[in-house]
């Protein structure tokens, strides 16, 4: 196959009919990709980036890629969409709390973890200054991607998930400030320069993005759009002008796409599940073009002699950096020690240090090519390791909860006009809602059990039906008791047919469950 790379022909149709092919059928193959990650706990990301490998040139395809500058900026253009597409399912309510303990973490925590990652790399390894800070900085910030997919599998109390949300959202600016900084040729300013640039950046990218999204989302509930199909589109073109205005601004332009994205998904708009579907499935596609093209920009056999650098960096990151920069930045919020570890262990890696790799390759930094094979194979290996392990981790701590209610995204035009909502509820193993009676779940008015499926069949529950560990329950709830049905069925599953004796029934204590649909 041609190295892209050489190509300089113009595209003809029939390279465009090539090009299709091959487009859709690393789509097909990652979508499968994703089933097969879901069962053995492998995270789809290493999974994407394995099939940009094995179409580069040391793989089958023999594709020969090396534009670091297109792959940088593909990958900020996935990177808005993946942004724009959690925060559309981020909800308010529950990362409220969180703020502030996110916040210090995107600030101090990455200070410390710079600080901490650089020396290693300096002292361990031998980098120059330069490189190791850099090094330090672009491995500091977590990635949105692997956060939110992570999320989506573990149920994690509604703290740590928030932080965690929050923090992704909020780090990769002033990360991307500081790799830029030490890039730029010449010394690097004093640190109370940065401190103020990023902290303008923020202000800048908080102020545009809250902007942009009320602006947004009034509009969109006040103007009356001719198909419904026109409602996802408006609603990610608000959110990428959000990141696009803020980055024009010289603010944050990744912080004001997520608050923009944040405020459209809770401002209860029009056709909200076909927007939500809308989202994820750009979400999807982002993250597997973002991971197949750096696989293709690796060159696998100029590796080796970057193995052990990366592995003894990114242990240094994972058992000190990450670790001392969550107790340092969440000092003031008297968090829980299990909570802590938690986070230390979940500041996950994926494709956003990759991407921010290529920026000392664009500015010409010296062993950039160094630098970029030292931070794959670090994200690679640690992403490896944390992402599998994190569910373990989460049971050990006594922190990893069963499933709660999960809202379905449901098209059915009576639910959306009577503001209806269709949960579905599972059962899992250690329920205490196993033997518990429909009529026992004492669901508030405007709430009820339509439907158990249980061992693959489907039935319409009596009030004497005796619920089983493995029923899945179909709920119908009006908006109002929306949530109030969850926090009777979460005290229900924590307390049995007592909860409401053991002060379980109404505190909204349950386990966190992620929504996506109103």
């Amino acid at each position: 196959m041609p190295g892209l790379a050489r190509r300089e022909q113009p595209l003809t149709v029939h390279h465009l009919n090539q090009l299709l092919l091959v487009c859709s059928l690393v789509l097909l193959v990652a979508v499968a990709a994703v089933r097969i990650s879901s069962r053995s706990g492998l995270p789809s990301l290493l999974v994407y980036l394995g099939i940009g490998i094995a179409m580069g040139q040391d793989g089958v395809g023999d594709v020969h890629f090396n534009n670091a500058e297109l792959t940088q900026v593909i990958g900020y253009a996935a990177l808005v969409v993946i942004l724009a597409e959690g925060g559309l399912g981020t909800k308010w309510k529950e990362i409220k709390p969180a703020l502030p303990a996110a916040t210090s973490l995107a600030l101090v925590g990455i200070a410390v973890s710079v600080g901490v990652t650089a020396t290693a790399a300096h002292y361990l390894i031998g980098l120059e200054w330069r490189q190791a800070l850099i090094i330090g900085a672009v491995v500091s910030s977590t990635d949105a991607a692997a956060v939110f997919s992570v999320l989506r599998k573990v149920p994690l109390p509604a703290r740590v998930t928030g932080i965690l949300e929050a923090e992704s959202g909020f780090n990769d600016a002033p990360v991307v400030i500081l790799v830029v900084a030490f890039c730029t040729a010449g010394p690097v300013e004093h640190w109370y320069v940065l401190l103020g640039e990023i902290t303008l950046e923020l202000a800048i990218g908080a102020a545009i993005g809250l902007a942009v999204g009320w602006l947004g989302s009034w509009g969109l509930r006040h103007v009356a759009l001719p198909a419904s199909g026109l409602y996802p589109i408006a609603v990610m073109a608000i959110a990428v002008t959000a990141y696009a205005a803020g980055a024009l601004a010289h603010g944050s332009g990744f912080l004001a796409v997520y608050l923009a994205a944040m405020m459209l998904g809770n401002a209860k708009l029009p056709h909200w599940p076909a927007t939500r579907g809308f989202a994820e499935g750009l979400g999807w596609i982002a993250q597997i073009g973002m991971f197949v093209l750096l696989g293709l920009l690796v060159t696998p056999h100029e590796m080796g002699d970057d193995i052990v650098p990366a592995l003894v960096i990114g242990l240094a990151l994972t058992m000190v950096a990450r670790p001392l920069s969550v107790v340092v930045g969440l000092l003031p919020f008297r968090i829980p020690w299990q909570e802590q570890t938690l986070l230390s262990w979940a500041g996950l890696r994926g494709a956003v240090p990759i991407i921010l790799a290529t920026i000392p390759m664009v500015s010409g930094v010296a062993e950039n090519r160094r630098i970029f094979n030292i931070v794959f194979v670090l994200v690679v290996a640690y992403t490896l390791i944390q992402g599998p392990t994190l569910p373990w981790l989460a049971r050990k701590l006594r922190l990893g909860e069963s499933e709660g209610a999960a809202d379905l995204g449901i098209e059915s035009a009576p639910l959306e006009r009577l503001r209806g909502h269709l949960l579905s509820v599972a059962i899992p193993k250690g329920s205490r809602m196993h033997g518990v009676e429909v009529a026992e779940l004492r669901m508030p008015s405007g709430a009820a059990v339509t439907l158990v499926v249980r061992d693959g069949t489907s039935f319409v529950p009596l009030p004497t039906t005796v619920l089983r560990r493995g029923d899945e329950l179909l709920v119908v709830a009006t908006d109002p008791v929306r949530d109030a049905a969850e926090r009777r069925l979460r005290a229900v599953g924590q307390g049995g047919k007592l909860a409401g004796w053991l002060g379980l029934a109404g505190n909204g204590t349950g386990p966190h469950s992620r929504h996506s649909g109103q």
